[in-house]
């Protein structure tokens, strides 16, 4: 084939690769600022993950785009605003899976995330970390155990949230490792970490965004990390499975979420917005240097048919753990 003809079969095969431009933007959407709704106070993993979106999000809408955060109720608060906004693409969700997938499982709540929940676009990937003062004699994740096993219920550990995998990441270590590991509740990771770091509460459990600085500085020690692999910053933390505990192992992501009624072509274009912020090489980077993988470019069916399935391990990890739920 002749080159120029292959460069234009190239160029039509990539144009029709690319969402088309939607009636709704070609009818003015967005006609005002777009909205993110975050289920977090500032300094959380979802803040930060926002902040590094929403500029380059903006630049690519053409229009401004706002953090919006409703911390509290383990992200019912945020959920409910998106659910009483209007569905005219001008307001999305930043959530983690679990507030679809735990939450409704370990407490009363008005929606269900089946049909009132819709991910569109994957955000960043994370697991989560066992933490503890650096105050504690324990170094090891088994040392931690025997501590426990010796001082039972005088290790609490902080989480966000109740019913949301880093509360039941916790008990059901602890019932594996048959040790009492008390829980404590927090709104938001910032004032649980403050906490740690002032001796109120011993361990922590959350996403490594929050916890680096601490953990570089040698005022936190990691024991371990329920991802499949360690990683990339961290590379010294065992994973949960190389410490004998395969049945922790997960990995939680956080996605951009829509509520019914939003048009599909709304959500296309900001889904092929987030996606090419996704793809670019600073972006990879800095998500990394927070502990973070980029997102998958996984469709909304795919991300609904992940939240079916995590819905339903949840459901037996609870059984196996004796939850009872609020």
């Amino acid at each position: 084939m002749h080159a120029t003809s292959r460069r234009s079969a190239l160029l039509l095969a990539l144009a029709s690769a690319l969402p088309s431009i939607s009636p709704a933007r070609a009818a003015g959407w967005p006609a005002k600022p777009v909205r993110i709704v975050i289920a977090a106070p500032p300094g959380g993993v979802a803040d930060i993950i926002a902040r590094l979106l929403v500029d380059d999000l903006a630049r690519r809408l053409a229009a401004p785009v706002i953090v919006d955060y409703k911390p509290g109720a383990s992200g019912v608060i945020a959920v409910q605003d998106l659910l009483t906004a209007p569905a005219d693409g001008h307001t999305f969700l930043m959530i983690q899976r679990g507030i679809a997938t735990e939450v409704p499982l370990a407490m009363k709540v008005r929606f269900d995330p089946a049909t009132d929940l819709r991910p569109f676009v994957q955000l960043a990937r994370a697991g989560l970390l066992l933490v503890g003062s650096s105050r504690l004699p324990a170094r090891t994740l088994a040392e931690l155990v025997a501590d426990a096993k010796a001082h039972p219920g005088e290790l609490h550990f902080a989480a966000v949230g109740f019913g949301l995998r880093s509360h039941t990441l916790g008990l059901q270590f602890a019932k594996l490792a048959g040790v009492d590991l008390p829980f404590v509740a927090y709104q938001g990771a910032a004032p649980a970490l403050k906490d740690l770091l002032g001796g109120h509460v011993p361990l922590m459990i959350e996403a490594p965004p929050v916890l680096l600085p601490a953990i570089a500085s040698g005022q936190v020690r990691a024991f371990a990390i329920n991802a499949p692999t360690r990683s990339d910053v961290l590379p010294d933390v065992p994973t949960f499975t190389e410490s004998g505990y395969p049945q922790l192992a997960d990995t939680s992501w956080f996605a951009l979420w829509a509520r019914p009624g939003v048009p599909d072509a709304v959500q296309d274009t900001v889904r092929s917005a987030v996606l090419q912020f996704l793809e670019q090489p600073t972006t990879q980077a800095r998500l990394k240097e927070f502990g973070l993988d980029p997102g998958l470019p996984l469709t909304a069916a795919e991300l609904a048919r992940d939240v079916r399935e995590a819905s339903a391990l949840q459901a037996r990890i609870l059984q196996s753990i004796d939850f009872k739920p609020q």
